[in-house]
């Protein structure tokens, strides 16, 4: 059969009935060649089964068992099956990352390039953070959300910590045998959290994209009367879909942890929100501005340098909540991850100060909305328009349904880019599936990937060439030489590449 993607004068009706009619003989995951290599990999077998090897006929560690890659990590491997590696990285489109560019963007303070280390620096730092730096994290957010309010923050609800997974298994550890409520789709290392720090029962909901994947009040409230939950945990802005709690529905959810709930938001975006109205940049999002004691709202908040600043490998982040809860992530830190570096901790104080922030805020947002503008003209102009376009974050949750089989699912949309020298995080990432159980063809995200505008433009432009590159040779030579021929190891990419210089 042959096959045509959707092109603007085309009868919607035929496109739907073709998609349908290939779904037909494409819809479980064993049939599918790039969905097999993902289960291949260790850790992404259903689990409660056997235990989970790289090899099950070698003889392994006792007792050891893989908990499986998060996204960036698996998708980073593929690529290095297909030929990538970090020192021919300019060749490729990295539009995975789940990170910003790093480099000076107009308007914004000039990039930190030296870091002091006095003598002291040399020690250990306290498993809580430097003073000083707490007091200055403490005191942004008293400045930019809590004016006027009578409970303020101090060193004493802030903890340092080396990046935000260190932050989330801080305060997993901590954390009792609870119901968890969590939603899909959302950041893939809360799969891994909730499968490794076991005494936290997942509990899913599954976001509507019809209503543009908002959060559900109301369901939250339902799950906490009928199944007893005593954890909420969310991004906020939301990763991957790029949508946004705030106003009377963020105060809200901040109010649940008044009442007997603890709120954990991962705040990361708080700063990439995309007003539509000029005056309003440089205004950002965060649970603190609706806190009325921060000693006893049990609402948690994650954030640090990693995105907000544009700093990823400084690995310097904090949690900030009532005091008890510090002291509490002072003990697990002690011997989860021993706290965060110290020469970086004291660099990173003059970055919080106020107007230093004011002046990368601004910048940063006018910034990537010209970018997420940027790639939301091109998607449309290959016909690919996003069903819900962000207003937040740097990612956009591409639907791929209207595409005809098998590039109508994330695995195999991705591994078609790979090879184009470009990577993509497929949707089933976002799926949060602790036991992996489910058929990947089941899961909501299945026909998703997200894409980051996190890179600079031209590295966004490299990507998006690659994906019109993949949908002309679809128009042109039909669904046959897709899905299929992928590369599963390291080895066969550098085997090629020596054909290829000889």
């Amino acid at each position: 059969m042959h096959f045509h993607l959707p092109h603007p004068h085309l009868n919607i009706s035929h496109i739907v009935d073709q998609v349908r009619d290939v779904m037909k003989h494409w819809k479980h995951e064993k049939e599918s060649e790039a969905h097999q290599i993902f289960r291949n990999v260790v850790g992404h077998q259903p689990k409660g089964v056997l235990p989970q090897t790289v090899n099950p006929e070698e003889e392994t560690v006792p007792g050891i068992e893989h908990p499986g890659s998060t996204g960036v990590i698996y998708c980073s491997d593929r690529a290095m099956a297909n030929g990538f590696s970090y020192s021919s990285s300019h060749e490729w489109a990295n539009l995975g990352q789940g990170a910003p560019e790093v480099g000076p963007i107009p308007g914004a303070p000039p990039r930190p390039d030296s870091i002091p280390m006095p003598v002291d620096s040399l020690e250990y730092a306290p498993t809580t953070g430097v003073k000083a730096l707490r007091e200055a994290v403490a005191n942004l957010y008293n400045h930019t959300y809590r004016q006027g309010k009578a409970s303020q923050y101090t060193y004493e609800n802030v903890c340092i910590v080396p990046g935000g997974r260190s932050g989330l298994s801080r305060v997993a550890a901590v954390i009792g045998d609870v119901y968890t409520s969590y939603q899909i789709p959302d950041y893939t290392a809360y799969d891994q959290v909730l499968s490794a720090f076991r005494r936290l029962v997942p509990v899913p909901t599954a976001l509507d994209p019809k209503n543009k994947y908002r959060f559900d009040l109301e369901q939250a409230k339902k799950d906490i009367r009928n199944q007893g939950i005593a954890v909420i945990l969310s991004s906020n802005p939301r990763n991957p879909t790029g949508q946004v709690i705030k106003g009377k529905d963020l105060k809200e959810l901040v109010d649940l942890s008044r009442e007997g709930t603890t709120v954990i938001l991962d705040e990361f975006y708080s700063w990439y929100i995309y007003p539509e109205n000029g005056s309003d940049f440089g205004k950002s999002i965060s649970s603190a501005k609706y806190i009325e004691d921060v000693n006893e709202d049990s609402t948690i908040i994650i954030d640090g340098l990693t995105k907000n600043w544009r700093l990823p490998g400084w690995r310097i982040c904090w949690v900030v909540g009532p005091k008890n809860l510090v002291t509490a992530l002072s003990q697990s830190g002690s011997f989860l991850d021993g706290g965060a570096n110290h020469p970086m901790q004291l660099a990173a104080i003059p970055l919080l100060d106020p107007e230093h922030v004011r002046q990368e805020k601004l910048a940063l947002q006018k910034h990537f909305k010209a970018k997420r503008d940027h790639v939301l003209k091109r998607l449309h102009e290959l016909h690919l328009d996003v069903d819900v376009p962000p207003s937040s974050t740097f990612y956009i949750w591409l639907n791929l349904e209207r595409l005809p089989a098998p590039l109508n699912n994330g695995l195999t949309f991705f591994e078609e880019l790979l090879k184009e020298k470009t990577i993509v995080i497929p949707g089933i990432f976002f799926d949060i599936n602790p036991a992996h159980r489910r058929n990947l063809f089941n899961s909501p995200c299945h026909h998703f990937v997200r894409l980051s505008f996190g890179p600079p433009i031209e590295d966004l432009d490299k990507g998006l060439d690659a994906i019109d590159r993949v949908l002309k040779k679809a128009r042109k030579t039909g669904m046959q030489a897709f899905g299929q021929g992928y590369k599963t190891q390291v080895e066969e990419a550098v085997k090629e590449a020596a054909v290829s210089i000889d």
